[in-house]
């Protein structure tokens, strides 16, 4: 095991030894000395943890922030021993069960010992809640198991697990009853932190827990955490790729990039003042509501294979400031600021390399807030169309139209096993209702709403591959369904509209064929819909399209397997055969959101060039307001906003986001993480309840009424329609939006304030 070296500083200010990458604290409770974490490669080792020093602190969160694949799960493992073979972990971690006390040296433990370690002193919450839990038991099954196998009395345990589970919003006995898939998304995560917890552990290490959440549960289970952490006294290693998510929650941030840390320190000085290019870099790479379109920036080049691990500083072939000695020499640890450290020779010119300037976004931020904010009432009642039913801000005119949806309802029913069957009808899935819109030339509208809301069922129906359950979806003109079915002799041919509505899927690498090279993936559309192009003039078109989007030279990456490929890699290749058919419009699925924030920015910028060049619309589907903000601001387009299968509210970016109409799409500004952490504070959801209604039974009249802050009795009772607002570029569903409502004379519901009415002292 490898002993801790002396920190001792040279009179340049750095600090000789790299072991000590943040300073030992009076009360740290784990201790990272030197660890490293290697595979044995037939070729040659492969380093996924290079040397990482660092310490949490007892009481804090610390909030561990880097790409895809640098080393981030990787650390937090070698934190338990949980480092599975062939991988070996060399290194020294130490454990401090409480203050002045002698360590345990986790790399030592074995058996009963380790066992006991990692549930009843460190716990960790995996990124995948429904993976983590067995489905055949029960959720209360797995916390009687856990208690069993800890020798823990299960009575007292269970008790535990109830209130464990009511502090973090849940209906203990409905999840202890229920199985893993039972429970929506943000309920089984929330059921894999109160098990975590159960047997009353002192650190929590966090594994990306709300990746795969929507906006506001992301939000509301951060803003729980805190609450969390102080109550059940914990210290946590918070585990991300999204730098404004965490900034906000943790006293501290931990930087990682390709396998060793780049900085360390206070949140709000990391974000304000970072010194390490990669840092700052990172910062301008993030789409955010935030700062001005033209200040996010990809980062240039990739990160390294973990085979392949440069010399020197591992950022120095992205890095702007790197010279020689970056590519030669490891850089020590020098001291930036308050309780900051950098991993960087020109951490002192980091700022000037790459400019970046947080209090500026704040200040511009703070201005236009200023300039939107209005008497709330008033603001709805302003130019308000009064109940007209207009499609202003969801109609094109009759010549640009390529698709138009007119009262579209899209209705599943839910599959029953055996039993179910037997004893009643089907359960129906209302999972879009009525909704009108219009998709014209050259436009891209950003579709945003929780998981379940119906995004991707509405983007099907208007690519032709969802069957409407009422209403038409017409293709310049002509009824889809009708072409299809051969109705009424069609001007144009189904086959005609398929190929001009394509389709690129959330996951790249699970739609293309994995036994296949990408040409002959590529390759497939082309036989089936033009057949007579010749092998030469097939391979050419999908040469010139690969060499468009990047990927050179075209000929070595069009004869790869798709797992030869990183994830932006797969993601061009998906679009590169949408655009094999030229189509009208192009439905992208959640296409950034399995992507590294580093790459987002430059694969939306891909998406506009080529819309550009191929005048092509984009249906682009996401839950993250700030990545819908980016494209479709850039690309003057239109944001819309789903609840619960409907369209509440409709509109340009600018205006949808910094002055909301509707109360669910200011929920959905609230969840989003602001750029400045002294922003964030960690506040209460302005949702009276953070779980989505079920889609089968949707409330009544507003279905968004169950959660909004601002309802009243008439909105139980009536439906709101999509109404034009001012200009009539802009829609919204709220009885709000119209000042002679008779929701203004209603009653408030429980639990809701009484606003004034945009007519009061007329």
């Amino acid at each position: 095991m490898a002993s801790t070296r002396d920190d001792t500083s040279g009179t340049d200010g750095s600090s000789r030894g790299r072991d000590e990458t943040a300073r030992a604290t009076d009360d740290p409770i784990v201790e990272v000395r030197n660890v490293s974490v290697t595979y044995d490669l037939q070729a040659r080792d492969a380093m996924v943890l290079d040397d990482v020093s660092l310490d949490l602190r007892r009481g804090e969160i610390l909030g561990c922030v880097g790409e895809s694949g640098s080393g981030k799960s990787m650390l937090a493992n070698a934190m338990m021993d949980a480092v599975e073979e062939p991988g070996i972990t060399t290194g020294d971690v130490r454990y401090y069960p409480s203050e002045n006390a002698d360590p345990v040296h986790v790399l030592d433990l074995s058996g009963d010992d380790l066992k006991q370690f990692r549930w009843e002193e460190i716990s960790m919450v995996f990124q995948g809640a429904l993976s983590s839990f067995n489905p055949t038991m029960t959720i209360g099954g797995h916390f009687e198991e856990t208690l069993e196998a800890h020798d823990y009395d299960v009575d007292e345990g269970m008790e535990r697990a109830h209130q464990l589970l009511s502090d973090l919003y849940l209906d203990p006995e409905r999840v202890l009853n229920s199985y893993a898939h039972e429970l929506s998304g943000g309920m089984s995560q929330r059921a894999l932190i109160a098990l975590s917890l159960i047997l009353e552990p002192d650190v929590l290490l966090m594994d990306e827990p709300t990746a795969a959440l929507d906006l506001l549960m992301q939000r509301s289970i951060l803003s729980l955490l805190d609450d969390i952490k102080e109550k059940y006294e914990l210290s946590i290693l918070f585990i991300t790729h999204d730098l404004p998510l965490v900034a906000g929650l943790a006293d501290r941030l931990a930087i990682l990039y390709a396998f060793e840390l780049a900085e360390v320190g206070p949140s709000e000085r990391l974000v304000r003042d970072s010194s390490h290019p990669y840092t700052r870099a990172l910062l301008k790479a993030v789409p955010n509501l935030d700062a001005p379109l033209e200040t996010m920036q990809p980062i240039e080049g990739t990160a390294p294979n973990p085979a392949h691990v440069p010399d020197g500083c591992h950022y120095a072939p992205r890095c702007p400031l790197a010279d020689e000695r970056c590519h030669e020499e490891k850089p020590e640890w020098y001291d930036a600021g308050p309780d900051q450290r950098s991993a960087c020779f020109y951490h002192e010119r980091a700022d000037e390399a790459v400019p970046f300037d947080v209090e500026g976004v704040a200040e511009a931020v703070e201005a236009t807030a200023d300039e939107a904010d209005t008497d709330d009432a008033g603001a709805f009642g302003a130019g308000a169309s009064g109940g007209s039913g207009g499609r202003g801000a969801l109609a094109a005119p009759d010549d640009e139209t390529v698709v138009s949806l007119d009262d579209v309802s899209i209705h599943f029913e839910e599959e029953q096993g055996l039993l179910g069957s037997l004893t009643g009808d089907p359960e129906t899935v209302h999972a879009v209702d009525d909704v009108s819109i219009d998709i014209p030339e050259n436009d891209v509208l950003a579709l945003v709403g929780e998981s379940g809301c119906g995004k991707t069922t509405l983007g099907k129906a208007i690519i032709g591959v969802q069957r409407p359950t009422e209403g038409t979806v017409s293709y310049r003109g002509q009824d889809v369904w009708d072409a299809k079915d051969g109705v009424g002799g069609p001007e144009i041919e189904y086959g005609d509209i398929r190929r001009a509505l394509q389709i690129i899927h959330q996951d790249p690498g699970a739609s293309l064929n994995p036994n296949q090279k990408v040409v002959t993936s590529l390759e497939a559309p082309l036989k089936r819909w033009n057949p007579e192009l010749s092998t030469e003039d097939r391979r050419a078109r999908i040469y010139a399209l690969l060499d468009r989007v990047g990927m050179t030279p075209p000929e070595d990456y069009a004869n790869r397997f798709p797992h030869q490929l990183s994830g932006g890699e797969q993601q061009r290749v998906a679009l590169v055969r949408a655009l094999l058919m030229n189509p009208d419009v192009i439905l992208a699925d959640e296409a950034v959101s399995a992507l590294d924030v580093s790459l987002r920015v430059e694969t939306m910028d891909l998406l506009l060039e080529l819309q550009e060049q191929f005048n092509t619309s984009f249906v682009f589907i996401s839950h993250t307001l700030s990545n819908a903000r980016y494209l479709a601001e850039k690309a003057d387009g239109r944001i819309g906003i789903m609840y619960l299968g409907e369209l509440v509210e409709v509109g340009p970016p600018d205006e949808v986001l910094n002055d909301p109409q509707h109360p669910y799409t200011k929920v959905l500004r609230w969840a989003t993480a602001n750029l400045d952490p002294s922003d964030q504070e960690m506040t209460e959801p302005p949702v009276r309840s953070i779980d989505i209604p079920d889609p089968v039974d949707p409330p009544t009249g507003c279905r968004f009424h169950t959660r909004c802050p601002e309802a009243r009795e008439a909105c139980v009772s009536e439906a709101p329609d999509l109404d034009e607002s001012g200009s009539g570029e802009r829609a919204v569903a709220c009885h709000r939006a119209d000042p002679n409502h008779p929701y203004w004379d209603s009653e408030p519901l429980e639990g809701v304030d009484a606003a004034e009415s945009p007519n009061a002292g007329d």
